[in-house]
């Protein structure tokens, strides 16, 4: 599903116009990533999941067309963890 399918859908369902749905997704994803940006930060939405920061830790790969090593570097990363409802929805 792409993010205009999902707009489409959420105006269907709520009953409001595709602008608002647009505003209300984008408004949602912009509070996920504030959220995430902050020291601890995470979001738990019940029945749905819950959104967290981890630290991946500096490392060394191999590139898989030389052989070679390379260091990949320590970056944050988002972790989605579904929440009951979803699992037994799916």
């Amino acid at each position: 599903m792409t993010k205009t399918e999902l707009v489409q859908q959420m105006a269907k369902d709520a009953g409001i116009s595709k602008a608002a749905a647009n505003k209300a997704l984008d408004s949602f994803v912009d509070s996920v990533k504030k959220a995430l940006k902050k020291k601890d930060g995470g979001i738990t939405l019940v029945g749905f999941g819950t959104f967290s920061k981890v630290r991946r830790k500096a490392r060394t790969g191999r590139n898989p067309q030389t052989g070679e090593e390379i260091k990949i570097k320590a970056r944050n990363a988002v972790k989605f963890k579904p929440g009951k409802a979803l699992k037994d929805a799916i």
